[in-house]
């Protein structure tokens, strides 16, 4: 698979959910009869809320997340698994992982064989126009044209995502090597900037990651990324793998903690007597988590 989101896989949504779901579990219904995906943005008639879209929006996205990562995950040797469940480290059955790159094709994981998580919060990017009497699909405009927030776009999203990111970390020291990264499909709002760079520069996520080249169209002004990377779109599939590979091939661990200064140093200066880099970055997480300060 070599295709990043496009318009073409919103319309392939449409086209396989409307073989088992209505076009009213799926579509907005104007004043004037016109199905759309979205409430345009002048819409000035009654509106109403529709939560029966979400569930298979976002089936679609995570199997379509898992596919995308597939040939990455055999290159290394592992599989690209959905829905995975590790308890230790706070995937359970309620709240597994979108997407894991794994070392077995199991749903049940032990930690030490999950090597990266993926958290799909993608969403319908374009508005749509749906004709039931010829099933004709039109894509009458990007996010700026309607009311919905999407994907990364959503603070309510950001939120979730990030909560459930550091809900893993703080589970266990088991999770402390495996990279989380949260997969969308739009830019992120300014006010984000920040705390992304920030989230990703303390290791807690190591990054979010739009797969949409292009969200806007006209060629519409679209972040590449934030300052420190804590977003970034990618524009090829290859810019992707070649990401992903790096970010699976390199050991990286977590860590936080609150010491004391005279702690820290006293750490510090224990774990310098190892005799090579590795075993004083080993020692030095071994006594810090060690502390009960």
């Amino acid at each position: 698979m070599s295709t990043l989101w496009n318009q073409n896989q919103e319309k392939d949504f449409f086209i396989k959910s409307l073989e088992f779901a209505t076009p009213e579990q799926l579509f907005y219904i104007t004043k004037d009869k016109k199905y759309l995906a979205y409430w345009p943005k002048n819409y000035d008639g009654t509106k109403t809320t529709m939560q029966s879209r979400n569930s298979l929006i976002g089936s679609y996205t995570e199997k379509w997340a898992t596919d995308l990562f597939s040939e990455t995950a055999k290159i290394i040797g592992g599989y690209a698994v959905q829905g995975v469940i590790a308890e230790e480290i706070g995937l359970t059955n309620q709240s597994p992982a979108d997407v894991a790159i794994c070392k077995t094709k199991d749903v049940i994981q032990r930690p030490e064989n999950i090597l990266m998580i993926i958290e799909v919060k993608m969403s319908l990017v374009w508005n749509w126009e749906f004709t039931p009497a010829n099933k004709k699909l039109v894509c009458i405009g990007d996010y700026r044209t309607h009311q919905g927030n999407p994907g990364l776009l959503r603070s309510d999203t950001m939120l979730k995502a990030i909560g459930k990111s550091i809900n893993i970390r703080v589970s266990s020291f088991a999770a402390s090597k495996i990279p989380i990264i949260i997969l969308g499909n739009t830019p992120v709002t300014k006010s984000y900037y920040e705390k992304v760079d920030h989230l990703k520069r303390n290791g807690i996520i190591q990054g979010f990651w739009s797969i949409n080249p292009k969200p806007l169209d006209d060629n519409g002004e679209n972040i590449k990324s934030t300052p420190f990377i804590g977003f970034y779109r990618f524009d090829t599939y290859e810019e992707l793998r070649k990401n992903a590979i790096n970010l699976l091939k390199e050991e990286r661990e977590f860590f936080s903690s609150m010491q004391t200064r005279k702690r820290l140093g006293e750490i510090i200066e224990i774990a310098n007597k190892e005799p090579t880099y590795e075993a004083k970055a080993h020692k030095f997480l071994e006594l810090l988590r060690q502390t009960k300060e």
